[in-house]
């Protein structure tokens, strides 16, 4: 394994193993709306196995992504998994189509729409049992819930995970998008391992989550991790210092994620090589003191 990305990027234990915290992200392997196959799936392929190659050890997928698409090019990338490579998935997220859809020469975005929770317990397992299938393992590493379904008693969605883990089906249970009232809920179920939330330079709304799990230890996954907004803008805060470091606003949105706290594990992604790269190059961004506080201050 190339242990230079978990050399630069830091390390956090989840499941037993210790993964370098710059992860990858596999919602975009997937066709338009995050719905149905890639464009290029061979090239989707080569960019799983290179994000390993380079030592990418945290890999984050769901069963809605595609629907099913995003696990079954992961096991067709680099199944039987290396040992220290750590595959999240989550179930909780129903499809019903894509989620953007281009009418009238214009590309509208349904959101949420598009994604219905079902949280019932018995759909959980289902779901588990369906991608231990398709990833091709005899347990899930990470098993998050990927919303809480307000029809369902949350102590319901994250009990069926709890079972699922003392069966040994899954080994460690996360959420996703969830309060700090929600967290304290479901920790008197069962540990929590992971909290996955949306968290960027310009949206701190989950700062009070992030904070909470630093306390607790709890990894804290932020997606949507390279979003910079107009603070990426000429002569913004995130131009300015990009160019002071010769780096890319991706770069600094990144940097700025790790420098935030040890517990952050940002999974950037991509369904192109290049770009790939491009976001694991940020690992070596290393922001002053000053930058750092100037980025946090600038929202």
């Amino acid at each position: 394994m190339n242990s230079s990305l978990a050399d630069v990027a830091g390390t956090f234990e989840i499941a037993g193993k210790k993964v370098a915290r710059l992860g990858f992200g596999a919602m975009r392997l997937t066709g338009l709306g995050v719905w149905g196959e890639p464009d290029d799936r061979e090239e989707c392929v080569r960019v799983v196995r290179r994000a390993v190659e380079l030592g990418v050890q945290l890999i984050d997928t769901a069963d809605s992504y595609g629907p099913h698409v995003s696990e079954e090019i992961i096991r067709e990338a680099i199944h039987p998994y290396p040992d220290d490579v750590l595959i999240a998935t989550k179930a909780g997220l129903t499809r019903n189509g894509p989620d953007v859809v281009r009418t009238g020469g214009k590309t509208v975005r349904l959101g949420p729409k598009a994604w219905p929770p079902v949280g019932r317990p018995e759909y959980l397992r289902q779901q588990a049992l369906m991608s231990l299938r398709r990833l091709g393992v005899d347990h899930i590493d990470l098993f998050q819930l990927h919303r809480v379904d307000p029809k369902v008693p949350l102590e319901d969605q994250v009990g069926e995970l709890r079972r699922l883990q003392e069966e040994g089906k899954i080994v460690a249970i996360g959420l996703s998008q969830v309060t700090v009232d929600q967290i304290e809920h479901a920790r008197t179920v069962a540990e929590i391992a992971t909290v996955q939330n949306r968290y960027n330079l310009i949206d701190r709304g989950s700062a009070e989550v992030l904070d909470y799990c630093a306390r607790h230890g709890i990894g804290f996954i932020p997606w949507a991790p390279v979003a910079a907004g107009d603070l990426a803008r000429s002569g913004g805060p995130v131009d300015r210092i990009a160019a002071a470091h010769g780096a890319s606003p991706s770069h600094v949105a990144l940097s700025w994620l790790l420098a935030r706290s040890e517990v952050v594990l940002p999974i950037p992604g991509t369904s192109k090589v290049a770009h790939l790269e491009d976001n694991l190059a940020a690992a070596t961004l290393r922001l002053s003191e000053a930058e750092t506080e100037e980025l946090t201050d600038a929202a």
